[in-house]
């Protein structure tokens, strides 16, 4: 039971993962097509942001393991 437990537990989060970089996404192309001289420190904080989200995903995956 405590393997499905963290299977599920890893499940969400990356499915919450793959949102929050969706969403970063989403925003970054917003915002270059309006400022589109501003596209490098755009893309740097794009970059950055969504390199947190995913260790962030990282550390909650190894901790439903843990856990479970």
């Amino acid at each position: 039971m405590t393997g499905t437990l963290a299977a599920i537990g890893a499940g969400l989060a990356v499915i919450g993962a793959g949102i929050g970089i969706g969403g970063i996404g989403q925003k970054a192309m917003e915002a270059i097509a309006r400022q589109p001289e501003a596209v490098g420190d755009i893309r740097a904080n794009m970059i950055l942001m969504a390199a947190l989200v995913e260790g962030a995903a990282l550390i909650a995956i190894i901790l439903s393991f843990f856990a479970g």
